[in-house]
């Protein structure tokens, strides 16, 4: 089961690569309880310069849930009751924590809902890049800092008898900003975390 959106990118930037994907996953051991949460981290150090004005820009994020013995995304093997595996992939550490929706450093969340009593599971996308910032920068998320953050954990039920691995699938380009735009995204992505 997965997540996915689709975004266009900003007219605000100067595309320096053509679209590539990066991928972060984090595992949900057999038995991890509800509201435990499992952090991973994307280094974006290679692909952002403050010196020159280089961001990362998300044009769409997948969360793709999976149970590690098969890899596949049965229900019945993903949950050991009624609940959901909940995602969120960040631009700002959180630690193991889920951001309320208006925190400006969400780049994209979503749920996976699980009815095992019944083997049918619903995905719900609560959040996409490009919902948030000023009309310029509204096209892509553009991120000026060095790491991205994929948090994800069960929901009203534990994991069950398998490890659950979660996946973040984030479709993106390398950018380059002029210094006010790089700048304005910098004190929005600052102020989002006091």
């Amino acid at each position: 089961m997965f997540i996915g959106c689709q975004c266009h990118r900003s007219n605000m930037a100067t595309a320096k690569t053509g679209s590539f994907y990066l991928t972060e996953t984090v595992q949900l051991n057999n038995g991890t309880a509800s509201g435990q949460r499992v952090q991973g981290s994307i280094d974006l150090g290679a692909y952002v310069s403050v010196a020159q004005g280089l961001c990362v820009a998300i044009e769409s994020v997948d969360f793709i849930y999976q149970a590690s013995t098969s890899n596949g995304g049965a229900v019945v093997d993903l949950m050991a009751g009624n609940g959901a595996i909940s995602a969120q992939l960040t631009d700002l550490n959180p630690g193991t924590a889920l951001l309320v929706a208006n925190n400006q450093s969400l780049v994209a969340s979503g749920s996976l809902n699980c009815a095992i009593t019944s083997g049918i599971a619903s995905h719900s996308s609560d959040f996409y890049p490009d919902n948030f910032g000023p009309a310029a920068h509204s096209e892509s998320f553009m991120v000026v800092n060095d790491t991205l953050y994929l948090c994800a954990g069960p929901d009203a039920a534990s994991i069950g008898a398998n490890d659950v691995q979660v996946t973040a699938r984030i479709r993106c380009r390398v950018v380059k900003l002029s210094n006010k735009d790089w700048m304005a995204i910098a004190i929005q992505s600052t102020a989002a975390d006091n």
